[in-house]
């Protein structure tokens, strides 16, 4: 070994028994022959070099390879491009039979890649697309405003619930009769369900009526007037009792 062999990385000299990495005719301690990017080993020796810099295959496919619209993982190798997107082949298919298009062709229409047969299909009419997806509907489908759609998206917009006919639109939106009544009702203070008859405003909150009740007997007061300590709701009697009890400990 060259006694004024130094490490690429570190410049320091190598010891007398120590292994050497040599890559592309430049020397490195095995502890300075490491990713650039994470600063790790290369996992099977296996790296990728990109402008004289040495990166493991997780970051340079992080850093420089494009990701798939379809899968989301980087492509390695061959891509696709289409509809301003990146693609590896065997994910760039017709969103109707699957069909895979980097080497047939597609037509995009709604948005979506079709392959030319699909496409044909859908200009003739002979198949029905769901309005709020854009995918093709094979087997039932729902009609609301004139409008077709899965079973699936026919559904609550706040719990995401699977509707049927009970469902409830407010400003554009169905709602399941639950939702609904939890936006449009009052809430009771005491049980946090919806008022839908009469109802009692107090403590700045409202109360389903049989709920309203004294906090010490638990008592509805029914009409009667309450009195308030602290947050609470008393009746006469037991309002006098707290009341008296703190007068005389003090």
């Amino acid at each position: 070994m060259d006694p004024g062999m130094v490490c690429t990385l570190c410049q320091d000299p190598f010891g007398r028994d120590e292994n050497i990495i040599n890559s592309g005719g430049q020397v490195w301690h095995e502890g300075c022959f490491v990713c650039v990017q994470c600063f790790q080993p290369f996992k099977d020796e296996e790296f990728y070099e990109h402008e004289g810099r040495k990166y493991c295959a997780h970051d340079f496919h992080a850093l420089f390879a494009p990701c798939c619209s379809g899968c989301g993982e980087f492509v390695v190798g061959r891509v696709i491009r289409a509809m301003s997107q990146c693609w590896h082949p065997n994910c760039f298919k017709c969103v109707s039979c699957h069909t895979e298009l980097a080497d047939i062709g597609f037509v995009k229409s709604q948005g979506r890649p079709f392959c030319k047969p699909c496409n044909a299909e859908i200009k003739g009419g002979s198949k029905k697309f769901c309005q709020k997806c854009s995918l093709p509907i094979h087997g039932e489908h729902l009609v609301y405003k004139f409008q077709i759609v899965h079973p699936h998206h026919f559904n609550c917009s706040e719990c995401n619930k699977q509707l049927d006919h009970r469902c409830k639109e407010r400003e554009g939106e169905l709602y399941c009769l639950r939702c609904y009544d939890n936006m449009v009702s009052a809430i009771c203070g005491a049980c946090r369900r919806p008022i839908e008859g009469r109802l009692i405003h107090a403590l700045n909150k409202t109360w389903h009526p049989e709920h309203f009740v004294c906090s010490h007997c638990e008592k509805p007061f029914e009409g009667r007037r309450h009195y308030e300590k602290k947050g609470l709701a008393y009746c006469e009697r037991d309002y006098k009792a707290v009341c008296f009890y703190h007068l005389s400990v003090t």
